[in-house]
């Protein structure tokens, strides 16, 4: 009996596999009423759809392509051309940041290219952190105007308690004669980034397509409402909320790691735990407009906001990835913002709505109050796992203890990798853990994320056939 815990991503990933090898010994065990997790999906009351945080489908494997096909269908998506700006100094800037310099103020502008001259012309040394990294990459003057300010709006973590193997091609660098022919031109550079195409659903948010994919499964594998709250390893059984006990010859845990360690009793891991396994919490705003957009964010996608003007440190134009996520599209749209939250930045749940509300107006993305005709909030406990300087150690430690005992954590928090925790590397985490399990294959995506991340991987995998 193969165990699943949880229906995000990486346990349907992992459930669709064992269909198609045709084993029919396993059950999948899901603490909430739907599918999805963290790539859920909501209706509010007036009829807005939202995500749980601002989702976009990219893809690194034929088989994701196909499954993503299959799930909803050719004509179920939505394609888009990334556009992605920062706010800052009043204005919008596109992203990469630093290939966009020219559209700063003067003074800004000269601090920006005088650090970015003064990088070029050092030696280079290698940073011990996050924080080292961004000053030696980009110089004095973006950091402290854009990168140093914003990551910590985004990982509620200060950037020196985070390393730096995470990054690969999440993270654009910089290309001075680039940045320099833009100035000269005053030219937007904007092509950057594995995501600068991608695709969404149609209709339902992106619980949409995990919907499906759980819909594609037999009924009777699924146990949804069904919290598991203790893994005995030694005996081979988790218990669930209900009382109900699985007896298992391999466990697929999807669980954040750090509570996998706490459920299954092993206290002696704690300590590891607290030490590697940062995260931040997510608290998403959705405020349901009337009207259109002005027209500066007509086209827009995502936006980055690293001042203090705003608590939220990215705003999606969630309308505009389908105008099926509002009730009318003539006469709605629609805003979602992202607030994160860790021990290091505290948030004041009593006044987020309004300070997101007021942020809303100090950056202009709404120009009235009476734009708003629904508010949604949702938080996340877990949603980023941040990559701090003992991560991998901690990891190294933690992943092969638990596999000795038949045990394989997977997934999003289940593997605490941030470079291969979008959905498409989830998913196919659940696939690989499937193919070593059964058919004895190599796992790719869960432990060699740069190669995982370097192409485009066809099925089945090229490494498989050597």
């Amino acid at each position: 009996m193969i165990i699943i815990i949880g229906a995000g991503p990486c346990g349907l990933g992992a459930a669709k596999r064992l269909v198609e090898n045709g084993i029919s010994d396993w059950q999948l065990l899901e603490s909430k009423g739907v599918a999805g997790g963290l790539a859920a999906s909501f209706i509010d009351d007036m009829g807005f759809t939202w995500d749980v945080g601002g989702h976009v489908q990219f893809s690194h494997y034929e088989y994701f392509d196909r499954a993503m096909e299959e799930f909803l269908g050719p004509d179920g998506w939505l394609h888009h051309e990334r556009e992605s700006w920062v706010w800052i100094k009043d204005r919008f800037v596109p992203y990469p940041f630093q290939n966009n310099i020219h559209r700063l103020p003067p003074e800004d502008l000269k601090k920006c290219l005088e650090g970015l001259k003064n990088v070029a012309a050092s030696k280079n040394s290698k940073p011990a952190n996050f924080l080292e990294w961004i000053r030696a990459t980009f110089g004095a003057g973006i950091a402290e105007i854009f990168l140093e300010p914003y990551n910590f709006k985004q990982w509620a973590h200060p950037p020196e308690l985070m390393n730096i193997a995470w990054m690969g091609e999440r993270v654009s660098v910089v290309d001075l004669d680039r940045v320099m022919h833009n100035i000269e031109l005053k030219k937007d550079d904007v092509s950057w980034g594995p995501n600068n195409r991608f695709q969404f659903p149609k209709h339902g948010g992106t619980g949409a397509v995990w919907r499906a994919c759980a819909a594609g499964l037999p009924k009777e594998k699924l146990r949804f409402n069904e919290r598991v709250v203790s893994v005995d390893l030694e005996g081979h059984t988790c218990t669930t909320e209900n009382g109900a006990t699985y007896k298992y010859e391999h466990l697929i845990s999807t669980l954040p790691l750090d509570e996998l360690v706490r459920i299954s009793g092993q206290r002696q891991l704690e300590p590891a735990a607290e030490r590697g396994l940062l995260y931040s919490s997510s608290n998403i705003v959705g405020l349901g407009l009337s009207g259109k957009p002005r027209d500066e964010l007509a086209k827009k996608c995502w936006m980055y906001f690293p001042e203090k003007s705003s608590p939220f440190y990215r705003a999606t134009v969630f309308s505009n990835y389908s105008p099926y996520n509002v009730p009318d599209i003539k006469k709605n749209w629609s805003l979602m913002l992202e607030v994160s939250e860790s021990r290091y930045k505290p948030v004041d749940q009593s006044r987020l709505l309004e300070d997101v509300i007021q942020g809303a107006l100090n950056t202009k993305l709404i120009s009235d109050r009476n734009q708003i005709v629904s508010t949604w909030t949702h938080r996340a406990p877990y949603a980023y796992p941040t990559p701090g300087l003992h991560r991998d150690e901690v990891l190294a430690e933690l992943v092969p203890f638990f596999e000795k005992h038949d045990v394989y954590p997977r997934g999003r928090f289940g593997l605490w990798k941030y470079e291969v925790s979008n959905q498409d590397h989830s998913f196919m985490q659940g696939v690989e853990i499937v193919e070593r399990l059964i058919n004895g294959r190599e796992e790719i995506t869960a432990f060699d994320a740069d190669y995982a991340n370097s192409r485009k991987h066809p099925w089945p995998f090229e490494r498989w056939r050597a």
